[in-house]
């Protein structure tokens, strides 16, 4: 376990990398996403303060996704073989939970409903994370992100 400084755009983890680490963020913002075969960026989770991020693969095997600063960061990396250490429970319980959540979303949400969704689990990361990110990450397109955004504030004013 070390305590590491890395710099906004910085990538921690590239896909196909072996060496698969889990990160807790202590400052700043990281996000994990793959690039699938046309090119297109799909984000899986994003990883504020008090936060964990990690590729699931087990040890050894190539990482499925990258892992990205998005604003200067202070983190703990921390070897994936728990044998060796254990990290913040509370912030692996919170990580499956969020990602448990994520998967009934995709499913069977409303571009709305996801939206409400993203503002609930990150309140402050709307002013943080650019909105083709956020749309990334909802499954949408960024025209779709924009109608929900103003679907909830035409909602909002009409109870």
């Amino acid at each position: 376990m070390k305590t590491v400084e890395v710099k906004k755009g910085q990538v921690l983890q590239y896909e196909g990398d072996k060496n698969s680490m889990v990160y807790e963020v202590v400052t700043g913002l990281l996000r994990s996403y793959m690039i699938d075969q046309k090119g297109k960026e799909h984000i899986f989770m994003f990883a504020p303060e008090g936060w964990i991020i990690a590729d699931a693969v087990p040890i050894g095997e190539p990482c499925e996704f990258f892992i990205e600063a998005l604003e200067d960061s202070t983190v703990i990396v921390r070897d994936k073989d728990l044998s060796k250490t254990t990290p913040n429970i509370h912030a692996i319980a919170k990580r499956i939970l969020v990602l448990q959540r994520r998967v009934i979303m995709l499913m069977s949400y409303s571009g709305l409903q996801r939206y409400e969704h993203f503002i609930k689990t990150y309140p402050d990361l709307t002013q943080r994370v650019p909105q083709r990110m956020i749309a990334s990450y909802l499954g949408i397109t960024p025209e779709a992100l924009s109608k929900a955004k103003g679907d909830k504030i035409r909602f909002s004013r009409n109870p």
